[in-house]
């Protein structure tokens, strides 16, 4: 683009913070807008805006499926959070939460091409959340929800997803639960099991923990144990709340499964860990030859890696510093991307089980026990992601392109 666009004046320097390369990188925030037109001349800027804006306002307003074509609106997805669990910080507010999704942002855009605007909101409160979003939703092409804790997110989500006609798509879920599934896809390989044979052991009950037990048994795996701090998660208990009852009917009481964590433990194939805390080394000793262990907390996994690796084949976590890791920026850029690229009115489950496949795809014949997942930065993640996920938008009949 020629011409030249006003710079805000440089941040005053040193900051409070000044030295520190993580206070260094963040001064002045992550992102910013960039003009794609050019209006260095009268001309360009007669076009760009008025007169010349008015024709194209008109013509959205005939007919609204313009705004695909003559906005940014179908390449923006709203990143919404109300920092009520924010990484593993918990619930810091949203303001804290805010370079948390200014770097969201940054990854939707260099991994998926697609621009992502923070919107932090000063309420904890389930309607005030859903009625702001289906406010702001005319701006944007998909919601990307972050960071709010359970139950209260499974409400937010399933009430957005009714009211709007685009992907509405907690990461915290979703995004966790696809790339579990690629990684799971390769180590059953690995280990030689079948998905219908395979005893699984989620821990933890909250948002991920949910959308992994559902993805999963999308994929054909039927016996699954979900846990939280009480035991199994199983309709034997009298203190479930309405999304563990559900969660429970779906899971533990199809194949009749309860007890305590150890229990659950006890000739498992596969560990889960979505739910922080330490499981001790003589319950993961009981678990089956050859079992594969994801314990995925951060920075602490569930299972030590060290640990893991005395009782498992493989062995995976959320951190960058150990191999398979399980990191959602293998995902969402590349789901949205592939929804947005077909104009998709939804992301449905069939969509998010084809982008875990095609992430399984990529590892190929360099299958091994450490490297179940490709890495975030393997160029082919997104475009595969986003090719699969537009294929299945338009077999589930919900592309509109």
């Amino acid at each position: 683009m020629g011409g030249s666009f006003f710079v805000a004046a440089d941040l005053p320097s040193p900051h409070p913070r000044a030295g520190e390369p993580v206070f260094d990188l963040h001064l002045g925030g992550k992102m910013a807008t960039v003009p794609t037109a050019d209006v260095s001349t009268k001309d360009q800027l007669s076009l760009a805006y008025t007169p010349g804006v008015a024709e194209v306002c008109e013509a959205i307003a005939a007919d609204p499926e313009l705004t695909r074509h003559y906005t940014w609106v179908p390449n923006t997805v709203a990143i919404v959070t109300d920092g009520t669990a924010v990484l593993g910080l918990g619930d810091i507010g949203p303001a804290a939460a805010m370079p948390v999704m200014e770097g969201k942002a940054v990854l939707f855009k260099q991994f998926g091409g697609v621009d992502g605007i923070p919107i932090c909101l000063a309420t904890t409160d389930v309607e005030e959340i859903i009625e702001t979003v289906v406010r702001l939703a005319p701006s944007f092409g998909g919601i990307n929800l972050e960071d709010i804790s359970a139950p209260r997110c499974f409400e937010i989500e399933d009430r957005l997803k009714e009211a709007l006609d685009i992907p509405v798509f907690h990461d915290d879920q979703h995004g966790t639960a696809v790339v579990t599934l690629a990684a799971l896809v390769n180590a059953l390989k690995l280990t030689g099991r079948n998905p219908e044979s395979t005893r699984v052991v989620i821990s933890g009950a909250g948002a991920a923990g949910v959308a992994i037990a559902k993805i999963l048994l999308a994929a054909g795996i039927k016996d699954i144990a979900v846990t939280d701090r009480k035991g199994v998660v199983s309709s034997e208990r009298h203190d479930l709340t309405p999304s563990k009852k559900a969660l429970a009917e779906l899971t533990a009481d199809q194949c009749g499964r309860s007890g305590t964590l150890a229990d659950a433990f006890d000739g498992a194939d596969v560990y889960v860990g979505v739910s922080g805390g330490t499981v001790p080394e003589e319950i993961v000793a009981t678990m089956a030859d050859d079992a594969i262990i994801f314990a995925m907390a951060n920075p602490n996994p569930e299972v030590h890696p060290d640990v893991a690796h005395r009782h498992a084949r493989v062995v995976a976590t959320g951190r960058s510093d150990f191999p398979n890791q399980i990191n959602n920026v293998l995902a969402f850029p590349g789901i949205f991307r592939g929804a947005f690229d077909v104009h998709a009115s939804a992301i449905t489950e069939n969509m998010k089980v084809a982008a875990a496949d095609a992430l399984a795809a990529l590892v190929g014949d360099d299958l091994s026990e450490d490297l179940v997942i490709p890495s975030p930065f393997d160029p082919r993640v997104g475009p595969a992601v986003a090719a699969a996920v537009a294929e299945a938008a338009r077999r589930d009949g919900v592309a509109r392109a």
